[in-house]
């Protein structure tokens, strides 16, 4: 599948799941999603210094937006996404925050100025983008020297001894699970795009080859899903 093709197929599915997404990932990851998104909201939080500025790429319908800037309503915080639909349920969740603005955007070729935000953070989105290297180089460019990046996503197991029993979940279950008879497909391409995303080792290498320092991988469940971070260097 082509660039082009991946991009119009990502569009489709996500203009067409984009009212049912939330309560579908809650109930594909058995509630975890919510601590894992937690964590790196976190993180952000800890690393913003005092008036600074974050930006959510392919914020979806905004769970780490919304809660970055109720977490720190000293930050200015910017939520950019592609899909409209899913723009336009982020922007209900966060209508009483003075400090969240939202953008219809390319990943790839993000609309902000270099070194504009002193954090940036993408969650289980990378992986649906056609080019990883590209969002990274992006998000490294629009980040201060000495912010943070952080990709928030879901990866197959490294063990050999879990994966047999994660293809069955996310082959078979989850599907159904997540979008029922009416969506199965929208969410099987989901297993695909996570099944044919890098792997933990991977993306480690990538966000060092894009020029992130300090660069780690926190996992969870068995590394089924993982939380990197990487420090844009303060001298380049």
């Amino acid at each position: 599948m082509d660039s082009m093709e991946k991009r119009r197929r990502v569009y489709r599915i996500f203009q067409g799941i984009s009212q049912t997404y939330d309560g579908a990932n809650r109930r594909i990851s058995l509630g975890l999603e919510q601590s894992w998104k937690r964590g790196l909201v976190e993180a952000v939080a800890l690393q913003v210094p005092g008036g600074g500025a974050v930006l959510d790429v392919c914020c979806g319908t905004g769970d780490i937006a919304v809660a970055v800037a109720r977490r720190r309503p000293d930050a200015a915080v910017t939520g950019l996404d592609f899909s409209p639909a899913m723009l336009d349920v982020a922007r209900r969740k966060g209508a009483a925050l003075e400090n969240l603005t939202w953008r219809e955007g390319d990943a790839m070729a993000l609309p902000f100025g270099d070194d504009t935000f002193s954090a940036a953070a993408i969650s289980f989105g990378l992986r649906n983008t056609p080019d990883y290297g590209a969002v990274l180089t992006e998000m490294t460019r629009v980040v201060r020297p000495g912010g943070w990046v952080y990709c928030l996503d879901s990866f197959v197991p490294d063990s050999p001894l879990i994966r047999p029993f994660y293809d069955l979940y996310f082959r078979g279950v989850m599907p159904l699970l997540g979008g029922g008879f009416r969506h199965r497909r929208e969410y099987r391409w989901l297993w695909q795009s996570t099944r044919d995303f890098l792997r933990k080792r991977e993306l480690t290498a990538l966000f060092a080859a894009v020029g992130l320092e300090k660069v780690r991988a926190d996992s969870h469940l068995f590394g089924t899903c993982a939380l990197h971070s990487g420090q844009k260097p303060r001298y380049i």
